[in-house]
């Protein structure tokens, strides 16, 4: 097939986290070119009218999808799709609607709760200023629509005891959140990731790719445990040579391990997802209960990220993903 790779386009002053697009695009392109397929790639900014143009023009078999923001802005992240659908051609991963939903992280707490998925009770800002009551235990201030740990580290966590503080400093924070965010209750304990890929065949539920934990290496009582903008992105950082992922488990984390793959699948039927995705979770260190962060469609796919990680752990390479991908993607609606 003729397949045209979107991604963003970076700006001049890109950060690391935005200049991984490259890096991922050219994995992509070189598994796909190994799959025997003829290979385009076009960075996407703010002009849909060029991007519109350039696809009239083209006429791929097939747009493999990794657009994660227009103009670094990650709140349009389902414009690309939303565009294609419009067009009626054939792309990868997550539809309008289900990046919509996945990508706002408070309206995909909505539908997590609708589902009967576990997810941490959240605040708007609006919510702290019509409250001078203490809130239980601490609070994380994130982005509702920035991914890739955008404006989050451990000095994100602050103590629930004053409201009206925590209103002060996520408002304060809101330029560097993308300009509208929250707060979530901060869940002390162990962080997982799960991966899913397509399944194979028509209606087959995806697979679990082995789960992963993120270990908090040398953090004290004092020292949030958070995988923050510095643990994923600044290689100077203690945070970034202090949070390794593991896949070796001990056997009594069986029970756990199969809780979260039930989770993990549940919440991609929830959002309707397709091709590739992660689930983030917490487990309380008092309680052992799971909850779930956040839902990353098309998660990113670059050779150090973690979906790549998990993918070689269950004997698979990157290649042998993109087929089931590509296949999903022109599976009949």
């Amino acid at each position: 097939m003729r397949v045209l790779i979107l991604f963003d386009a970076p700006s001049e002053d890109a950060r690391a986290d935005e200049l991984d697009g490259l890096v991922q695009a050219e994995a992509v392109g070189s598994a796909l070119t190994a799959l025997g397929h003829s290979v385009t790639q076009r960075g996407v900014g703010l002009d849909l009218d060029a991007l519109r143009r350039t696809l009239a023009l083209d006429r791929p078999d097939l747009v493999f999808n990794l657009v994660e923001s227009l103009g670094g802005h990650g709140r349009l992240i389902h414009v690309v799709p939303a565009l294609l659908e419009a067009l009626r051609m054939p792309f990868t991963g997550a539809d309008a609607r289900a990046m919509a939903l996945s990508s706002d992280k408070r309206t995909a707490k909505r539908v997590l709760a609708a589902a009967g998925l576990p997810t941490p009770a959240e605040r708007t800002l609006a919510e702290l200023r019509a409250t001078t009551a203490p809130l239980p235990g601490r609070w994380i201030l994130k982005s509702v629509h920035e991914h890739a740990s955008v404006g989050l580290d451990e000095d994100s966590v602050l103590p629930g005891e004053d409201p009206t503080r925590l209103a002060d400093e996520l408002e304060r924070r809101l330029p560097s959140l993308g300009g509208e965010g929250f707060a979530e209750q901060f869940v002390d304990g162990r962080e997982f990731n799960l991966a899913l890929l397509e399944g194979e065949g028509s209606g087959a539920a995806p697979a679990c790719l082995p789960p992963a934990e993120i270990v908090f290496e040398g953090y004290g009582a004092d020292k949030p445990k958070v995988v923050g903008w510095r643990a994923k992105w600044d290689e100077g950082s203690y945070e970034y040579h202090h949070t390794p992922r593991t896949f070796d488990f001990p056997a009594g984390d069986a029970p756990l391990l199969a809780e979260l793959q039930q989770l993990a699948v549940a919440a991609w039927r929830a959002f309707e997802l397709c091709g590739w995705a992660r689930v983030d979770f917490r487990v309380d260190d008092v309680t052992g209960r799971p909850t779930i962060l956040e839902i990353n469609a098309n998660p990113c796919l670059s050779p150090d990220a973690g979906y790549a990680a998990a993918l070689a752990r269950g004997g698979l390479d990157l290649p042998q993903a993109l087929e089931r991908i590509l296949a999903a993607a022109l599976r009949p609606a």
